[in-house]
């Protein structure tokens, strides 16, 4: 009909691209009302205070961040473990003797970082922004959204990138993990875009044992991280939209409760997640 009308001149009509990053896509699928406490309410619902954990990681990671900003001869394990004293915070800690031991393992662990790794060629990015358009439809070039996100590390190795992540958490990671890494897949397809460079390596390194946990990708294997981005963020943007024309939101961002409520950050403000589990202390998480 749209032809014998003369409406069809062979143009298809513009897509609304959606921006999304791995830390939204995981919210989403995790809890969609977490999601919408986080992203969508405002004011935001009242959360819960600092979690040890949160403040261990970004202790370590900002201080091998500022390692890496040093020129190479002051990237020593003397000079990381000053970094993490510059770095350190006490919020979340049971009391300032828990603090005192995990700030004594944070040192440990850059400076045998630092013993254990070559630290002497110049990252290509650190905490560096990524963003590209891209394609979740095979065969088609035509983005379909934008992903976007913050990589702890893009290394520069043999003419390709590498995606490094830092994991300081209480499971030593492995290639399974690395593999399915939604989130490192995506910065690997970002960096490419964006620098202009391959890149299919993916690596997590675990402070605590030394582990690296490394996965080499295939186009394949990308494609399928971005179909799968690509299918959450497509649910995502139809809940908001539909929750912008008027929709309910605990219909369209249900609560999905399990164990994990426990230290959810928005446990305050949700009573499906203070009803599925017992509330962890702010240290709980800490690695043993």
């Amino acid at each position: 009909m749209k032809e014998q009308l003369g409406f069809d001149f062979g143009v298809e009509q513009p897509q609304r691209l959606t921006k999304v990053s791995p830390a939204r896509l995981a919210t989403f699928e995790d809890c969609p009302r977490r999601y919408r406490m986080t992203y969508l309410e405002r004011p935001t619902p009242q959360r819960t205070g600092p979690w040890a954990h949160s403040t261990l990681g970004a202790v370590v990671h900002n201080a091998l961040r500022a390692l890496f900003d040093l020129p190479v001869a002051k990237r020593t394990p003397q000079r990381a473990v000053a970094l993490v004293a510059e770095q350190w915070k006490d919020a979340g800690f049971a009391d300032q003797e828990q603090a005192a031991r995990y700030r004594a393992r944070a040192k440990g662990w850059v400076a045998e970082y630092v013993e254990d790794h070559d630290v002497s060629d110049d990252p290509i990015g650190l905490e560096r922004w990524v963003s590209a358009p891209v394609s979740t439809e095979e065969g088609s070039s035509r983005p379909t959204m934008i992903i976007e996100g913050r990589a702890d590390r893009i290394d520069q190795r043999g003419g390709e990138l590498v995606i490094v992540d830092y994991k300081t958490g209480r499971r030593e990671p492995d290639e399974y993990e690395a593999r399915a890494s939604q989130a490192l897949a995506m910065y690997a397809v970002a960096a490419s875009r964006t620098l202009r460079m391959p890149c299919t390596k993916v690596e997590l390194h675990h402070l605590p044992t030394g582990t690296v946990a490394a996965a080499e990708h295939t186009g394949e294997s990308l494609r399928r991280h971005l179909e799968r981005a690509g299918e959450t963020a497509g649910d995502l943007r139809l809940a908001t939209d539909t929750l912008d024309a008027g929709g309910d939101g605990d219909v369209l961002f249900p609560a999905r409760p399990d164990r994990r409520c426990a230290w959810c950050d928005f446990r305050p403000s949700c009573a499906v997640g203070q009803e599925a589990a017992p509330a962890a202390q702010p240290w709980d998480l800490l690695a043993p």
